[in-house]
């Protein structure tokens, strides 16, 4: 398959690198195009609407992008990368969008902030398969080469599951071990107890600081929270507008 392959961690982020190497090694032509920076909770905001948008090559196939992960995937498909431009081809020049692998959970409603979802969602509106991968966060430990093993193994039945008008979120437990299962679940609702320390400073400004998050989550067997906490790998079906309800039923959404 012809990928291309983001991230929200930034282009120096072993979730990526590591990712890239395998898929290649896999026998994938993939094209990199990630943020210079990292770009955790930006969702799908477009930078480039606001000025110029640096792209660096930094490797072969490889580029830095300045701007966001949905820049990314707009940039490298609109002209940024020429051989992926879409107005040059008369069929979409690749065959998968991946965004990841995420330093972290993207779990239920944590998509709608995720920069990772916002990159899988980005390709989708260009009617492309698209994947969003996350690794939960388990301490200091990041169990990389399990989760590049398993996402590249699992690759086809993930891309199996893809429908029109989504973008598929997967979570992956962090341990040495692979997954047993990769299980179909509905994305959890999870309450984000977050709270602020202000100063007043001496300039007359008031300065705002991000408190540790206290992040519950409403239990319900069947959501991706459920299904990771039982040590499987959770797949979801995320659809991309915003439809009445019924309207997501019917096209069989998640």
């Amino acid at each position: 398959m012809r990928i291309l392959l983001t991230n929200d961690d930034s282009i120096h982020s072993p979730g990526i690198t590591l990712l890239a190497a395998a898929l290649r090694k896999a026998g994938h032509r993939v094209f990199v195009v990630a943020p210079e920076t990292n770009q955790s909770g930006v969702s799908n905001a477009i930078r480039f609407l606001h000025g110029p948008t640096r792209l660096t090559q930094t490797g072969e196939d490889t580029w830095s992008c300045g701007g966001t992960p949905a820049d990314c995937v707009v940039i490298a498909l609109k002209g940024g990368i020429p051989e992926l431009c879409l107005k040059k081809h008369p069929s979409p020049p690749i065959d998968l969008v991946i965004s990841g692998i995420n330093q972290g959970a993207n779990l239920g409603t944590d998509i709608i902030y995720s920069g990772t979802a916002a990159a899988a969602r980005q390709g989708a509106f260009f009617k492309i398969p698209s994947l969003a991968l996350s690794l939960l966060h388990k301490g200091d430990e990041w169990n990389w080469d399990m989760a590049v093993s398993f996402a590249v193994e699992r690759l086809d039945e993930m891309v199996s599951c893809w429908k029109p008008d989504s973008f598929l979120n997967v979570n992956i437990p962090n341990r040495r071990e692979k997954p047993s299962a990769l299980v179909h679940a509905f994305p959890s609702l999870r309450y984000y107890n977050d709270s602020i320390e202000v100063y007043d400073a001496p300039d007359g400004g008031r300065y705002c600081f991000s408190k540790a998050w206290d992040v519950s989550v409403q239990q319900e067997r069947g959501s991706d929270c459920a299904v990771t906490a039982e040590n499987n790998a959770s797949i979801s079906v995320v659809f991309i507008h915003p439809v009445l309800w019924e309207s997501v039923k019917e096209k069989g959404g998640g």
